[in-house]
């Protein structure tokens, strides 16, 4: 009698530490889906920028259409994708055009000198930050996803909570860290 108690009490125990690892695996998950929510969200608040930024730039002055068009299309590439992968392409993208249009506002004192302009580069620059933040967290929940399903115990618990690996936020590659460049 007291050894089936003892079994019935560890087995309570066992199905108890199971149901926590699998909420552990579940609550990670949802982190995880909630943190790329978030980049997603900044991202089209971006993109919802861009229009009113490119009309600023194009009625302030005689501005290169063609980095006009870059951050046009960007914009579109960054609003039409789908997958983790192709929303940080498209980020990337939106970035350096919008990077080489800063770049090349230098050279243009009306157009700095527009309140209207300021104001929109203030707001992306604030939202870069938001973003840079953001796919931090999402690294940082997804490292700690990525984790905790290949590493004993909760990788047995993995299968069960239909929780997988997932990848991180594209790192920039060496084109997008460097610098744009800027003739005049």
């Amino acid at each position: 009698m007291i050894i089936s108690l003892i079994v019935l009490v560890i087995l309570f125990i066992i199905f108890l530490y199971g149901i926590t690892q699998f909420n552990k695996l579940r609550r990670l998950n949802l982190l995880c889906t909630g943190s790329f929510a978030d980049i997603d969200t900044l991202l089209t608040k971006r993109a919802d920028l861009v229009p009113n930024l490119v009309s600023t730039v194009s009625g302030a002055a005689g501005f290169e259409k063609s980095t006009l068009e870059a951050v046009t299309q960007a914009r579109t590439a960054g609003m039409q994708a789908q997958s983790l992968e192709a929303k940080a392409e498209a980020d990337g993208m939106l970035t350096q055009a919008l990077g080489k249009l800063f770049a090349l506002s230098e050279a243009y004192p009306a157009l700095t000198a527009t309140e209207n302009f300021r104001m929109l580069q203030t707001e992306l620059s604030e939202l870069e930050s938001q973003l840079q933040f953001a796919r931090q967290f999402y690294n940082d929940t997804v490292v700690t996803l990525n984790t905790a399903v290949v590493t004993v115990p909760t990788m047995f618990f993995a299968g069960i909570a239909k929780v997988k690996e997932r990848p991180v936020y594209a790192e920039a590659d060496e084109a997008r860290r460097a610098a744009p460049k800027v003739e005049f």
